[in-house]
């Protein structure tokens, strides 16, 4: 393969992005422009287990990461000279118990593992769950450590007692590479264990999960990196081996800092799998939101928003499930009316996050007759996700200035343009789509450009957007009755269906 280099401007930076279903190594260059022609991607499936766990062995996904670097320096042929550093984004939310050999003695679970569901209900009962929101930016929830870790304790309590160090995969993976454990504030901020606003490991929260600080990462600051791979990977990756490796970040914030979502004016709404809407500001403390959680960039940005258990899956639960042609589903959804199906879905497939973080929460569909359809099951569907981010929408509202610009970024929401208008006339504001394509890994390349001093503010960078969908009024009044319809089922759900799993 012949790259032409002339478009691009030096240095290079690489930039690893292990998402839930893919790990991917890229190129971009000094702007944050990808190097088109170089991309190593290798994907994955997690291990499902009936009682809710979502794991995989942690070190084949090293395996599966490494093979994508091979293949990005491979295509990258002479450029690998120009490369000046490494940034990682990878899943917040992960845990993976490290023996004293250093070996993994657990699974590397998923954010989406909810085997931990009654010690969430255990955890709560346990504290003022209210002032545990204010101090480590998260409530008790099966996407977290504490009651993980609780889990563990309870169901094998002689793994847990033999576990010497517990990490996110991205901790792991730096660990392997270099032999040095350190953590992000980033990636520890999204582990319940956290304080965000001291950016310091929570006592209270680590003595009731029942380990020690010592059995955590020592936390790096936001210029330290790794330097020196160790023999094996020094002689994979010889053009690597001393150029500074920083610690992984969390995705959801290098999606925004990608997109160029990085003030408290723009908000990225980002629709893969899952779901999530999140501001990054810097600040030197904030007051965190009830229903909302707030993690950490690094030590100067924030990261506040909520997450959604389920985004593009309930479009592909709908194709599947309800034998849809892909091919004509745009079409068909553009002739039908804004609720216009006399339905009332509660879309939460895998449970749910923001705002009420019901773990045993399941979906429902109300309303249904002989006469409904498969589409319109579809449309409700696709409405009902919509809705909750309009939920999530309302609580950030609140932190925001009054001229937000929301910013839609992932493939579940972007290759659908009839789902971006929806979204756009429940939110009742314009949605601009992201014309940046990777956005995680795009962040995690132009903080390692700032960190390495050649970029200054991330605030100065543009946001690339392609069309900007603006809410139609008379449908954004059919939506308003639908939320309000749509939030009367939600509260009354909550309170008889699943209201033991509800932390609030």
């Amino acid at each position: 393969m012949s790259i032409n280099p002339s478009h691009l401007t030096y240095p290079l930076v690489l930039a690893i992005d292990v998402g839930t279903s893919s790990t991917r190594a890229l190129l971009y260059d000094a702007t944050g422009n990808v190097v088109e022609e170089v991309e190593g991607r290798i994907t994955y499936q997690m291990h499902l287990t009936a009682d809710g766990g979502v794991e995989i062995d942690a070190d084949e996904l090293v395996a599966l990461t490494c093979r994508a670097i091979d293949e990005a320096l491979e295509q990258a042929g002479q450029l690998v000279d120009e490369i000046c550093g490494v940034g990682i984004s990878t899943f917040w939310h992960s845990l993976l118990g490290v023996g004293a050999d250093g070996k993994p003695l657990t699974p590397l679970y998923n954010w989406s593992d909810t085997r931990s569901r009654e010690d969430v209900r255990a955890l709560a009962a346990r504290i003022d769950v209210d002032a545990s929101h204010l101090r480590t930016g998260v409530i008790p929830h099966s996407s977290y450590q504490p009651a993980r870790l609780l889990w563990l304790k309870r169901t094998a309590p002689e793994l847990f007692a033999s576990v010497t160090h517990w990490m996110t995969f991205g901790e792991y993976f730096t660990f392997k590479l270099f032999g040095r454990r350190l953590a992000s504030v980033s990636m520890a901020s999204g582990t319940g264990l956290f304080n965000p606003n001291t950016c310091k490991w929570d006592a209270e929260m680590l003595a009731l999960a029942g380990i020690e600080a010592a059995q955590l990462s020592q936390l790096a600051d936001d210029d330290e990196s790794f330097v020196g791979l160790k023999e094996e990977y020094s002689e994979r990756w010889s053009a690597l081996k001393e150029l500074p490796w920083f610690p992984a970040i969390g995705d959801g914030a290098c999606s925004n800092i990608g997109s160029g979502c990085v003030t408290e004016d723009r908000v990225a709404l980002m629709v893969g799998t899952s779901g999530a809407m999140r501001v990054c500001f810097q600040a030197s403390g904030v007051k965190i939101p009830r229903g909302l959680w707030c993690y950490r960039a690094n030590r100067r940005y924030f990261v506040m928003g909520g997450a959604l258990s389920n985004g593009g899956d309930v479009y592909a639960w709908g194709l599947k499930t309800l034998n849809l042609e892909a091919k004509d589903i745009e079409e068909q959804l553009s002739k039908m009316s804004p609720d216009g199906h006399g339905l009332t879905v509660l879309p939460f497939f895998s449970g749910e996050r923001s705002t009420g973080w019901a773990d045993s929460a399941k979906a429902v569909i109300a309303g249904m007759t002989l006469n409904s359809s498969p589409i319109e099951i579809l449309r409700a569907s696709l409405e009902a996700v919509a809705y909750r981010f309009a939920a999530i929408y309302q609580r950030l509202r609140e932190e925001l200035p009054a001229s937000s610009q929301i910013i839609a970024s992932g493939g579940g929401i972007l290759n659908s343009p009839m789902w971006t208008q929806i979204m756009a006339d429940c939110l009742g504001a314009p949605v601009a789509a992201s014309a940046v394509e990777e956005a995680s890994s795009r962040g995690a390349a132009l903080l390692t450009l700032q960190a390495l001093g050649h970029i200054s503010e991330l605030e100065n960078l543009p946001a690339p957007c392609n069309e900007i969908y603006e809410p139609i009024p008379e449908n954004q009044a059919r939506y308003v009755t639908g939320f309000k319809r749509h939030q009367q089922f939600y509260e009354l759900a909550s309170k008889t269906l699943w209201h033991e799993g509800a932390a609030l």
